[in-house]
């Protein structure tokens, strides 16, 4: 039996295989952003940064509307209705390009487990990175992904998952590598489908849906590995995989924190079963260096969240911190704890930028993030050495003071120590709330300036449940009483770390994008805005409702184009 399934495995490659003719080459994936968008930050730089440039300061008054989708619906209903009939999941992979096998335009490709009545109906609400890649988009709603004519907005396929219901935030959008597209479900699966098709070809389980995990990350291909995070807000194990690109097998798991006596950052909890339970979930991409083989990413808040608990008074690694991992090994090479020992729910997720950059007199490989508690830092990518940290928010508070640099404590460098006075209190505290949150930043070399959605606010925040039974996950609070200071895009100096200018937001940023034309597209104003990148001054808006995803620009039959997710759906503007 071992040696049939040995010889069925062997015949079975070269099938799959076929499906990687073509399509997207993992070359590009590592190429600087341009002509086409292939990743969720447009290039693994996560820079957010196109080199096209026939859209500038004195031309992005001539964007004119390409076409605009607005009849894209997900399925719903336990039979997956919705536009057209439905073509079965099973099969795949050997398509050959809009014909053959592919389903009509518009219908669905049904998967999933659940019977799909607690699916959203209605238009997609499209989320996350879209990819362009020859002409065509790919692009994804919570439980849909689609396959989308770039030239006028039509259906190619689209594929359906029935979910089976829990926790339903947002999706961060598909990955692409040769002809496969990978997506994360909320109910904890990831699927590999045929880019040509939308049939799957693999799908895998990423975590225990009964442990009220929930996936939402992109689930990125590094060189022969796809890597996928999952979130979850109640005490569960928080981890990162590797799985293999052709057939979902797990080829490693990285633990946020310390799972067995010995496990690097157990001295920093109480005891060994605080830390098996203590978060530090990864639910938003970062950046890759393919000459390092190093993933940068961001881990989630330690469990309980407002309170110490039971996890004693240490640093809780490797919870809200940046991780350089190595992608063939799933080893961490260095760490920064962005908010050593949080209570405050701030996460570290937030996507990091790479760099190759002038800093203190040479020119060093620097990483730069800022974070949900509104400090900005900068350091060396392959050493993690730190460089930098400035604080940021006109309101910000909660920390007493930033650890100085010290060679002996490693651990303790650039880091914002918190007051604990600004913890939840029974009898209330005065604290910022987040500063950043998820909406990717931006950063213009040419410029030299890092881009990020700023929040000012003040809240008082009350302890209701003292003891740490009853307040784990996010539980355990109140807040109320809040004061608004003004909504901005920050223009962060990198090596000073100083807010060269804000530009006011009139609603929350979802993301940003810079141009080599000296553009910034975003979301201002109930619509899309583009920006002067030396100055904030606003050079032109199409409202067409508030974006659910970052705007992007690629090349398309030799003009520049943008690509906005509005309120009724997909707006595609051209340069006249």
């Amino acid at each position: 039996m071992k040696k049939l399934s040995l010889i069925t495995t062997l015949l079975a490659v070269p099938v799959m295989l076929v499906a990687q003719g073509g399509g997207l080459d993992p070359a590009d994936i590592l190429k600087p952003l341009s002509d086409q968008w292939t990743s969720y930050s447009g290039d693994m730089t996560s820079k957010r940064y196109s080199a096209l440039k026939q859209i500038n300061t004195q031309t992005v008054k001539n964007l004119s509307l390409r076409w605009m989708a607005s009849n894209i619906t997900t399925g719903c209903g336990p039979n997956g209705t919705g536009q057209g009939g439905a073509a079965p999941a099973g099969g795949g992979g050997r398509g050959g390009g809009r014909g053959g096998e592919a389903p009509a335009a518009g219908k669905i490709v049904v998967g999933g487990f659940g019977t799909g009545e607690v699916n959203n109906c209605g238009p997609t609400r499209f989320g996350g990175g879209i990819l362009f890649v020859d002409g065509i988009l790919y692009g994804a709603g919570i439980n849909d992904v689609y396959a989308i004519d770039a030239r006028d907005g039509s259906v190619i396929w689209h594929y359906y998952w029935k979910f089976r219901g829990g926790t339903s935030t947002g999706t961060r959008g598909p990955s692409m590598w040769h002809n496969y597209i990978f997506f994360e479900l909320h109910d904890d699966w990831v699927v590999c489908l045929d880019a040509r098709t939308g049939r799957e070809v693999w799908k895998k389980e990423i975590a225990p849906f009964e442990q009220q995990y929930f996936s939402t990350n992109v689930p990125l291909v590094l060189g022969n590995h796809v890597i996928v995070g999952t979130g979850n807000d109640t005490d569960e194990p928080a981890y990162l995989k590797a799985l293999d690109p052709e057939t979902g097998e797990e080829q490693w798991r990285l633990y946020s924190t310390a799972q067995k006596p010995g496990d690097a950052g157990l001295e920093t909890w109480a005891n060994l079963e605080a830390a098996k339970h203590g978060g530090g979930t990864s639910w938003i991409p970062g950046a890759y260096d393919p000459e390092t083989h190093l993933y940068y990413f961001g881990t989630g808040n330690p469990t309980p969240s407002y309170m110490t608990g039971n996890r004693g008074e240490g640093d809780n690694l490797y919870t809200s911190c940046l991780l350089a991992v190595n992608v063939d090994t799933g080893k961490i090479a260095w760490y920064f704890s962005a908010s050593p020992h949080d209570t405050h729910d701030w996460d570290a997720t937030e996507t990091p930028i790479i760099a190759d950059l002038p800093f203190g007199g040479r020119t060093r490989k620097l990483i730069m993030q800022a974070t949900r508690n509104g400090y900005f830092f900068v350091l060396d990518r392959v050493t993690g050495e730190h460089l930098l940290t400035s604080k940021l928010g006109l309101v910000n508070n909660y920390a007493s003071a930033i650890s100085p640099d010290s060679p002996l404590h490693l651990n303790k460098r650039g880091e914002p120590q918190r007051n604990p006075m600004k913890d939840a209190l029974v009898a209330g505290a005065l604290v910022n709330d987040d500063v950043l949150n998820y909406p990717p930043p931006t950063f213009s070399p040419d410029t030299g300036l890092f881009y990020v959605h700023e929040q000012n606010s003040l809240r008082i925040t009350y302890l209701l449940e003292p003891d740490p039974r009853g307040s784990m996950g996010l539980g355990g609070i109140a807040s109320g009483g809040s004061m608004s200071y003004g909504t901005f895009v920050d223009a962060i100096d990198y090596k000073t770390g100083k807010v060269k200018w804000r530009h006011e937001l009139t609603n929350g940023s979802v993301g940003l994008t810079s141009t080599a034309g000296g553009v910034i597209f975003m979301s201002n104003g109930g619509g899309i805005e583009a920006i002067q990148a030396t100055d904030g001054k606003p050079l032109w808006h199409s409202e067409i409702g508030n974006l659910s995803s970052p705007p992007e620009t690629f090349l398309l039959d030799g003009k520049q184009h943008v690509l906005a997710t509005g309120s009724a759906g997909l707006y595609m503007f051209v340069l006249n």
